[in-house]
């Protein structure tokens, strides 16, 4: 295996005592380059005739790498690494999100019209008119993140506890990518009924429900009986959100290669929350030639353990995901690390199109079959064509929240990967940019209008 490009997720501050003398630093920075760290920022904390006290960032690969590099810079005569932080750890220390007011409360007549009595009188005026909760609170720009645990990033059933610092995460995106005020609401339950109730019960001070890190096919449930009984947007960002970022990356790339979504064969790889969402999506769009494989290869009309969601993705070929690829002109993968193989793919069709996107480390490392594709992408930020979910999600809940849709429409999905496709100009577009970057300010207001024109047009935009 490739070894994996350093990145900021493994990053430290080491904080190094250096003799003053020439050439030291040097020394430093080339043990740290001989075990394949990222030297980052250095920081002069300290100065004597004697000693330099610096902090050097450093980025590494994973765990194990950090404390290769720390050894390897405690090997070094006469430098002495005084402390160690996990810039990752640090970051989440005492959480990452907190409340604020958007008023002063500095006066006895702020505190009349804030709280007791003047609130009285705003609470009489929704109860007479319920749509003034959306002009009058926090309804009408406020989101759920919801979890019960199970399914933390490609972690597994962690609790939710441990689900915390993504839903934490998730509302720091809201809040950056959208302005939109969102929550972590962390269930202790994995019970599909209870959690369907639980959210049905808060969803009074929300304005929509984001469904994240549940399991498959119990996402499928949660998501569908919240649709129907409640009336705020409901979306479960594990799979639309990577659904529509997925279709948007995978209409410019086919521009490149001049083909259409009508004609090629398409593997997906991985039949949970993700990959039956996007195989939903590629099929409304016009993919005919699909299929999709899980851990026990091709879902096939042969097999007898096959769930609802994936009955609808059944071909009549039988075999592993290797026979799956051969001849076809595009992979997509939402599964696990190294699962496919130089060969296989090239045993894909001419210009093959591959989307490694298990995260953070791929179905296959880009490097090692640089040359034998025609477009390459990945879940990582450190490689070009970063599939990621905040291209959409915060767009696709502004324009719901805006226009107060009642739901999330399948025309809305698509004209949120129509827009995201169509910032990629025709002239800028090319085999390692065929997505915009997620710090491009255009992405939300675009997405966000389309959503707001697919929910007028589906009649289910109320303002």
């Amino acid at each position: 295996m490739v070894e994996l490009t350093p990145t900021a997720s493994y990053s430290l501050t080491v904080r190094l005592q250096i003799p003053n003398r020439t050439g030291m630093l040097a020394k430093v920075t080339q043990a740290i380059a001989s075990v394949g760290g990222n030297l980052g920022q250095i920081d002069l904390i300290d100065q004597t005739r004697q000693f330099v006290i610096r902090d050097l960032t450093i980025d590494a690969s994973s765990t194990e790498h950090a404390e290769e590099i720390v050894t390897a810079l405690k090997k070094i005569p006469d430098v002495q690494v005084i402390n160690v932080y996990d810039r990752t750890f640090n970051l989440h220390r005492s959480g990452k999100i907190t409340i604020e007011n958007k008023i002063p409360i500095k006066t006895q007549a702020d505190l009349a019209m804030a709280y007791t009595p003047g609130v009285g009188r705003i609470c009489t005026a929704i109860a007479q008119e319920p749509e003034q909760v959306y002009k009058l609170t926090i309804k009408q720009n406020t989101v759920a993140v919801v979890t019960d645990g199970s399914a933390v990033l490609g972690l597994g059933n962690l609790g939710p506890e441990a689900a915390l610092p993504v839903m934490e995460g998730k509302a720091m995106l809201f809040k950056a990518f959208a302005g939109i005020d969102a929550f972590p609401i962390c269930l202790a339950t994995q019970d599909t009924d209870e959690i369907v109730k639980t959210v049905k019960n808060i969803a009074p001070v929300f304005g929509g429900i984001n469904l994240e890190d549940i399991s498959a096919p119990r996402c499928f449930e949660i998501e569908a009986r919240l649709r129907k009984e409640l009336t705020i947007p409901v979306f479960h960002d594990d799979q639309h959100g990577t659904a529509i970022v997925t279709l948007a990356a995978l209409l410019n790339a086919l521009k490149l290669v001049k083909k259409s979504l009508e004609e090629i064969r398409i593997v997906i790889n991985g039949a949970g929350a993700a990959g039956i969402a996007i195989a939903h999506l590629l099929k409304k769009t016009g993919a005919v030639n699909l299929t999709l494989c899980d851990s026990k290869g091709i879902i096939s009309t042969a097999r007898q353990d096959i769930n609802e969601e994936k009955q609808h993705f059944v071909v009549n070929q039988t075999g592993t995901l290797a026979d799956a690829m051969v001849d076809a002109d595009v992979f997509i993968g939402v599964s696990t690390p190294n699962i496919v193989t130089p060969e296989m793919v090239r045993s894909m069709a001419r210009e093959p199109i591959v989307f490694a996107m298990s995260n953070p480390i791929p179905e296959i490392q880009p490097e090692l079959v640089a040359m034998d594709v025609a477009v390459m992408a990945t879940g990582r930020s450190d490689y070009p064509n970063q599939i990621n979910n905040v291209l959409a999600f915060p767009g696709i809940f502004r324009g719901a929240l805006d226009c107060h849709a009642t739901t999330i429409t399948p025309s809305m999905y698509l004209e949120a990967a129509y827009a995201l496709a169509a910032l990629v100009s025709p002239s800028d577009l090319n085999r390692e940019y065929i997505i915009p970057s997620v710090f491009d300010p255009r992405v939300t207001p675009a997405v966000s209008a389309a959503v707001i024109h697919a929910a007028r047009k589906d009649g289910v935009a109320r303002y």
